[in-house]
């Protein structure tokens, strides 16, 4: 994303120097003005002051405007684990779906996190975008010019496509479900709650309106609000009941589900975020590959910058 956050600040749609700021607050809420800031500095903090509200008053709403693209909806839910709480958080984004039985882009992939503490089991962790795909799924197979799986993208015309480049031809993702049939009016219905929350709630745009942060997709020059919006909950298990029953419980629940009859010797039953634990350890392991795009963009950037490539990726492009 690196060449993307560069390409806004080269628009002046994000300010390096930005100074966030609280704009209203009362007792466990309260909304920031991120002051088009980057989301991924913004976010962190928001998701603090949840925390700091929750451990207070048991329960904490943060809601921030003008802001940008705050990165891994995960990463500042999981923020609530170590304190014990259980974390929530969701923003809006580009406009590049459209509402089940429209052509028009109006909303977007619209991912909603939540994190839940658990005493010795991996904790819950559900990171899940509010379309049939991430669009950044789409970008790595038109990326390796791949065909997508029918039902992620429909063209300019509402028809089911396998074209990677559809969406930036004009045509849309798909909500969760993907068509009438296959209950997509709830995929809506979830991405319209996060537009609803992050956007509406906060004071950002919403909707068409939101700032998009792919290249292809041109902002709109009506705006209803300001900037990206995001919403960050944190809740104090122990203050609904008693935290060592609750962790317990959380125990047994996962250990249940973890235990699940597979449907075949080559499956098993997951929880949400065990997967994303896997591949984060293999990681760790063996380190991250990155495709060639990757590579070149960062060499550009390193060559604009004047700023040394880590060692570990090649300085000039083979």
């Amino acid at each position: 994303r690196l060449r993307g956050y560069v390409r806004l600040w080269d628009n002046k749609r994000i300010h390096p120097h930005a100074k966030p700021r609280i704009v209203s607050e009362k007792t466990a809420v309260l909304t920031i003005d991120a002051d088009h800031g980057l989301g991924l500095i913004v976010a962190p903090w928001a998701m603090k002051q949840a925390i700091k509200k929750a451990k207070k008053h048991g329960i904490g709403w943060v809601c921030v405007c003008n802001s940008s693209h705050f990165g891994i909806a995960a990463y500042h839910s999981m923020m609530a684990l170590s304190h014990r709480l259980i974390g929530c958080a969701m923003t809006n984004a580009s406009p590049l779906v459209a509402p089940t039985g429209s052509v028009e882009r109006l909303l977007g992939t619209n991912p909603i996190s939540v994190a839940i503490p658990a005493r010795h089991q991996t904790p819950f962790v559900l990171d899940m975008a509010t379309t049939v795909s991430a669009n950044g799924k789409i970008e790595r197979l038109k990326q390796s010019q791949q065909r997508i799986p029918t039902g992620w993208v429909q063209d300019a015309k509402g028809r089911p496509s396998e074209d990677a480049e559809a969406i930036a031809q004009g045509g849309a993702l798909l909500p969760l479900g993907s068509d009438v049939l296959h209950s997509a009016y709830k995929g809506y219905g979830l991405g319209s709650w996060v537009d609803i929350f992050s956007g509406v709630l906060s004071g950002a745009n919403y909707g068409p309106f939101v700032p998009p942060f792919v290249s292809y997709a041109k902002a709109t020059s009506k705006t209803v609000g300001k900037g990206i919006g995001h919403c960050f909950g944190a809740f104090d298990p122990g203050a609904f009941r008693p935290i060592d029953d609750f962790l317990d419980h959380m125990d047994q629940w996962i250990a249940l589900f973890l235990a699940a009859k597979p449907i075949s010797k080559t499956h098993r039953v997951y929880i949400p975020g065990e997967p994303e634990l896997e591949q984060q350890n293999h990681h760790l392991a063996k380190g991250i590959g990155l495709g060639k795009d990757v590579v070149v963009a960062l060499q550009q950037l390193s060559h604009r910058f004047d700023l040394p490539m880590p060692p570990q990726i090649p300085a000039n492009d083979a």
